[in-house]
């Protein structure tokens, strides 16, 4: 029987999707990424280590979380807006993995080997581009160097087009306990049109075999707005996925900006989807997921009920990271590799972009610090403010106004007055001491903590996000 393009949800109606279909940041942090400068340098970001290695930031005990970039993939998928090395000779993995080594030893040098991690992810480009070999002496370069705390998430971003059952099984033996597989969409003209054919049943076959060998959870990546996608044939991939019973689910859409990344001007604008049938495939998407049992966490998540990170939410755990939405505890976190981007108490921070410029550095005896930022009392106010809306869908006025000396009703009267007319769209409630978001609010918080971004205020600065929907 043919899927049928889930109804939306209640209150969601289509001119409520219109209206909100503006540019906007994703919050992975505030200030976003586009806001670090180069004259962030190496320096900052050491004295940013040192102080965490003497306890002088606020956490500076807290466990750790790493960030390992691996930028390597044998093809290009042409919507992609990664930062990425296209090759099949992988023996340049050899010294990009003995640059990781450099890069660790030197920021151990400032940070001291004590450091506990509880969160551990290999993303890219493929991390699956490795072989079984090099990625046990990836993982044993980083246990040597930091101590993986017990119960940690160590987790992997997986191309199925490079894993079979055997790599699975490796991967569990070096204490893998999350998956990732990129799917995008299950229809073959859609994947011909971004060059990434992979078949329903190999993912299926890999997903049965995550679950024998007892990953804790697997995710799989979607994308809407593609390329020959239509609302009919993406609700058919909808019915896939939810038959897969993945333990989560990350929804995205496809911003197509091909003038910033290079592996987009090969698809042609003219097979894109019309605005219109967006929105039915995401209100589609949203309909169809919650419809199959699962809990909608934020933006673009979904997991199963039972899920951590559908317990966090219930429970108001939620965090957010560079990675997206968390179940760990707001921490500092370490990028290695290329473009990695880090969070060290007060500050972020951004390795070089391309090989020759990482290599380089590291080549000198330095850490390959590109651009960051050190954050000023303004920038953390509203980051507080943001990441509570964007986590826990509510901002307790008492609680910024101790850790942060101000009163909010008056350092943010004019936001305020904004959220007052966006309540009239029933997306919040602003009470006397509080902001709540509510039920319907919920699908479209980013646009509500924009109302806090001051670096928003000009036109111009939103064209370099993606759309909201």
């Amino acid at each position: 029987m043919e899927p049928r393009v889930a109804e939306p949800l209640p209150g969601i109606t289509e001119d409520v999707l219109r209206r909100f279909d503006v540019s906007g940041p994703r919050y992975t942090s505030y200030p976003t990424a586009d806001r670090f400068v180069e004259a962030f340098t190496t320096t900052q970001y050491r004295q940013a280590l040192q102080q965490r290695a003497q306890g002088g930031v606020v956490g500076g005990g807290a466990p750790l979380s790493i960030y390992v970039h691996i930028p390597f993939c044998e093809s290009v998928c042409y919507y992609c807006a990664c930062n990425k090395v296209i090759t099949k000779h992988h023996e340049k993995a050899a010294e990009y993995l003995d640059a990781l080594v450099t890069e660790m030893d030197l920021t151990l040098a400032d940070l001291g080997r004590t450091q506990s991690v509880s969160q551990l992810h290999l993303g890219g480009g493929s991390p699956t581009f490795l072989s079984d070999a090099e990625l046990t002496r990836l993982m044993d370069d980083i246990r040597s160097r930091f101590k993986l705390a017990p119960g940690a998430e160590i987790s992997i971003e997986v191309d199925p087009r490079t894993v079979t059952n055997e790599r699975l099984q490796h991967l569990r033996g070096l204490g893998f306990n999350r998956l990732s597989f990129g799917v995008q969409d299950f229809d073959p003209a859609v994947q011909k049109a971004v060059h990434r054919m992979q078949s329903y049943e190999s993912v299926e076959a890999l997903m049965i075999q995550a679950r024998a060998l007892g990953f804790e959870s697997t995710n799989v990546d979607l994308i809407y707005g593609l390329p020959q996608q239509t609302p009919e044939s993406f609700a058919r991939t909808i019915a896939q996925v939810a038959a897969l019973k993945p333990d989560r689910i990350a929804l995205y859409g496809y911003a197509h900006l091909p003038q910033r990344f290079k592996p987009q001007r090969r698809i042609d604008a003219a097979l894109l989807p019309v605005a219109a049938d967006k929105l039915h495939m995401l209100s589609g998407a949203l309909g169809g997921f919650v419809g199959h049992g699962y809990t909608y966490i934020g933006m673009d998540h979904f997991a199963l009920p039972n899920d951590s990170l559908a317990v966090a939410k219930r429970q108001g755990r939620l965090h957010r990271n560079f990675q997206g939405y968390s179940t760990q505890p707001d921490c500092d976190l370490i990028g290695l590799g290329v473009s990695a981007i880090g969070r060290i108490g007060a500050t972020y921070s951004q390795n070089a972009k391309t090989l020759p410029e990482y290599y380089d550095a590291l080549a000198h005896g330095q850490l390959p610090i590109e651009r960051g930022l050190a954050l000023s009392r303004d920038d953390l106010v509203r980051r507080a403010m943001i990441m509570a809306l964007m986590c826990q869908g509510r901002v307790e006025f008492e609680s910024i106004e101790l850790a942060h000396l101000i009163k909010v009703q008056d350092y943010f009267g004019p936001e305020l007055e904004r959220l007052r007319a966006m309540a009239d769209t029933g997306l919040v409630v602003v009470e006397p001491s509080a902001i709540q978001v509510t039920a319907m609010g919920w699908y479209f918080v980013r646009a509500v903590a924009m109302v806090f971004d001051r670096y928003l205020s000009a036109d111009q600065t939103r064209a370099k996000f993606s759309r909201i929907i």
